[in-house]
């Protein structure tokens, strides 16, 4: 069924490269805010499905990332105070990557000392540590009430905003059509390093700590060192995300309480992504962020043509509100009846497919 799987991508890949050309910009901005999710999640299934470590502290990885690629590639601005290095984007994307895995790496010491909900804890302790540098670092974010813009991102001159005209098929090519090829792209390498890093040594190292830490010392695997590289990819990861954040965005703005794009509901929706999808799961992490983000960013666009969810106020039905109900139906149901969450599914009806025998028994 090999042959089958790679038919099955090159279709997708070759669907997803097609859109712009079809879809209206308000779709490419729903698909590329899935394909920000995709990317944290990604790390995050290789943190807890493939480690077995608890992490609740993606949304500080994803402010830093994001401050990291703003600072770097942007200027300084004297009457703001803002401080900014001019990087080229490219560098800067790299240089944010880099900033967020060596936080990774700091927060390593814990994780080696702590399991299960006692290192879930003490991550989420720096989503508040992010709160407050967001708040109390305006030089680098611009403050909560102005926030900061981020350097448009350019690759060998050609720029991924609305400069310069480009013409593709008789489709002009603005802003949201060049963001949807460049997300896509980073989507695509995240995916591929993340399946080399799963099939590895190093991913063994990483499963072999998560069933049996004693056993896996035992096999000559350094706990620690696993411990360490898993949360400064997983970090990595999400830093990146936090850059496509801020690009998406077109805007670094912290936030004003731990309820915002870098407070604790993101941390817990990364994970909703990874359980539905998963846990330990690449592809998984995939289905899981098109459910968890793509939900809202559909029905906000269905509900402002048919006139659903439109209320305003405390107590209103909205888009945000209908779809954390959804996913949180969907996490019950996965724990309840498929631990493995969608992609135990998957492997299921693709055994089924080529065994049709053992489909029937």
């Amino acid at each position: 069924m090999w042959w089958v799987r790679a038919l099955l991508w090159l279709a997708l890949l070759i669907v997803l490269l097609a859109l712009p050309l079809y879809l209206e910009a308000q779709w490419l901005r729903a698909g590329e805010y899935m394909m920000v999710g995709a990317v944290g999640a990604i790390g995050l299934t290789l943190l807890t499905g493939q480690a077995g470590q608890l992490s609740l502290a993606h949304a500080f990885f994803l402010l830093a990332g994001g401050t990291a690629y703003t600072v770097l590639a942007g200027g300084q601005e004297g009457e703001r105070n803002l401080v900014g290095f001019n990087l080229p984007p490219l560098l800067a994307l790299l240089g944010a990557v880099a900033i967020t895995a060596l936080l990774g790496i700091a927060f390593a010491p814990v994780a080696g000392r702590l399991r299960g909900i006692y290192l879930g804890v003490a991550s989420l302790a720096l989503v508040f540590l992010g709160l407050y540098f967001g708040q109390a670092a305006e030089g680098l974010t611009g403050g909560t009430s102005t926030g900061r813009a981020p350097e448009p991102f350019s690759l060998f001159g050609f720029e991924f905003s609305n400069e310069g005209d480009l013409e593709i098929l008789g489709v002009p090519f603005r802003q949201s059509e060049r963001v949807w090829y460049l997300f896509l792209g980073l989507l695509l390498i995240a995916f591929l390093l993340a399946l080399g890093a799963v099939r590895s040594r190093v991913g063994r190292s990483w499963r072999a700590v998560r069933d049996n830490e004693a056993a896996a010392a035992v096999m000559g695997v350094s706990v620690a060192r696993a411990k360490a590289g898993a949360f400064a990819v997983s970090s990595a990861y999400a830093g990146l995300a936090g850059v496509m954040t801020v690009l998406w965005f077109d805007i670094l703005k912290p936030d004003e309480s731990e309820f915002g794009t870098y407070g604790i509901n993101v941390s817990i929706a990364f994970l909703a992504m990874v359980i539905i999808g998963g846990l330990g799961s690449v592809p998984g992490a995939l289905v899981g962020a098109v459910v968890v983000n793509g939900l809202p960013q559909v029905l906000a666009l269905y509900s402002t043509k048919l006139g659903w969810f439109t209320g305003t106020g405390e107590g209103a039905f909205t888009p945000v509100l209908i779809s954390s109900f959804v996913y949180g139906a969907a996490i019950i149901l996965v724990v309840l009846f498929e631990p493995g969450g969608l992609a135990a599914i998957g492997r299921r009806i693709a055994g089924r497919l080529s065994n049709p025998a053992r489909g029937r028994e």
